[in-house]
């Protein structure tokens, strides 16, 4: 019998609603690759997101990585710690000017560490920055068992929930 799964839409509709958490390592940088190549969003895609089940993406081809990650409407930043990358995040403009946290997660070797808070705030701040009115996310049941409490604790707001047959 299929696991259903619930799904958190949630909103932010001021910056001021952000409660930023700091940063557990000075030596955690977060940067832009503003040289956009899909291959490395598919790796990114594949690194944080093999633990949780993400595999809607799987059956893409090089053409539509391509056309997804480097179109101009994407920005992709990603946290490294000594040189390997800890966990990134994808902003999103959508036509109604709605920046959405595509995805957003951190590589298995630094879960539980204090990163995944921090990331968060700098992929709020980045689409804060980017310009927009709402800036939104979803998670699911089948993320990390932490991730609804931090998208709350940084300042979203649940607005919808959803529950499906798992797929």
């Amino acid at each position: 019998m299929p696991t259903p799964v619930t799904t958190y839409h949630l909103e932010m509709h001021d910056p001021a609603e952000l409660r930023p958490k700091p940063c557990p390592n000075p030596e955690f940088v977060v940067r832009e690759c503003v040289v956009k190549q899909y291959q490395y969003n598919r790796f990114l895609y594949d690194l944080v997101g093999a633990p949780w089940q993400w595999v809607d993406k799987h059956s893409w081809r090089d053409t539509d990585w391509r056309l997804y990650a480097e179109s101009d409407n994407l920005r992709t930043f990603v946290g490294y710690l000594g040189g390997s990358p800890g966990g990134y995040y994808e902003l999103a403009r959508y036509p109604s000017g709605r920046i959405q946290i595509e995805y957003f997660g951190l590589a298995p070797a630094f879960i539980g560490q204090g990163f995944g808070g921090y990331l968060l705030s700098t992929a709020v701040a980045h689409a804060w920055e980017w310009g927009t009115a709402v800036v939104s996310v979803h998670t699911c049941t089948l993320d990390h068992p932490h991730a609804l409490q931090n998208y709350l604790a940084r300042g979203f707001r649940l607005v919808r929930t959803t529950v499906t047959p798992e797929a």
